[in-house]
C-alpha cells in the first residue's frame, strides 16, 4: 500500500488521485509511445511528461523512481516545462519516502504558486511523512538503547559460579 493510501486523503483531492495508478494496460501505452519516439531518435517533452506521470502513479517503487528520473529530465533541459514537473518531482519523492526533496520541489512549487491547492495538499502529506519518519525513527533508537541496557546488565551483572 503506498503512503498516499495509508493518509487520510478526504481532504485531500488532489493527492487522492496522484495515488490512483494507471492500469497496467493503460500504463503500457505510455511506455510504448515513449519508447517508439525514442527509437526514431527524440521523444517529446509531452510524450516523456506523459509516460512520467504514468509512472510516478504507480505503486511500484521502481517505476516512481522511473517517473522521477525522466521528469528530472525534462526539468533539466526544458525550462519552460520546469513548473509542471514540480508537482509530480514532489509527490515522486514523497511516494519514495524522499521527504527533503519532495519539500525541496513542492515549496518551490508554492512559490511560484502559493495559491496552487495540489501543492498545498501535497505539503501536508509532507509533513505528516516527516512525523511518521520522526516517531519511527525515536522507537527504533528507543528499542536499541533498550536492548543495550538489557545486554549491558546481563554482561556486567552478577556471574554465577
Amino acid at each position: 500500500m503506498s503512503l498516499l493510501n495509508r493518509t487520510t486523503t478526504t481532504s485531500l483531492p488532489y493527492a487522492l488521485d496522484a495515488s490512483t495508478p494507471l492500469s497496467p494496460s493503460e500504463l503500457n501505452v505510455l511506455r510504448g509511445q515513449y519508447e517508439k519516439e525514442r527509437a526514431s531518435g527524440h521523444a517529446t517533452t509531452q510524450t516523456k511528461f506523459n509516460y512520467a506521470w504514468g509512472l510516478v502513479k504507480s505503486d511500484k517503487r521502481e517505476e516512481v523512481g522511473e517517473g522521477v528520473g525522466v521528469l528530472a529530465d525534462i526539468y533539466r533541459s526544458d525550462p519552460p516545462r520546469r513548473r509542471e514537473c514540480l508537482y509530480y518531482l514532489s509527490l515522486g519523492h514523497y511516494k519514495m519516502g524522499n521527504f527533503d526533496e519532495a519539500r525541496r520541489f513542492n515549496s518551490l512549487l508554492m512559490e511560484r504558486e502559493p495559491h496552487n491547492m495540489q501543492a498545498q495538499s501535497l505539503a501536508q502529506l509532507i509533513e505528516k511523512g516527516v512525523k511518521r519518519e520522526g516517531i519511527i525513527g525515536m522507537a527504533l533508537v528507543g528499542t536499541a538503547a533498550a536492548a543495550s541496557a538489557v545486554v549491558a546488565a546481563w554482561l556486567l551483572g552478577p556471574r554465577r559460579r
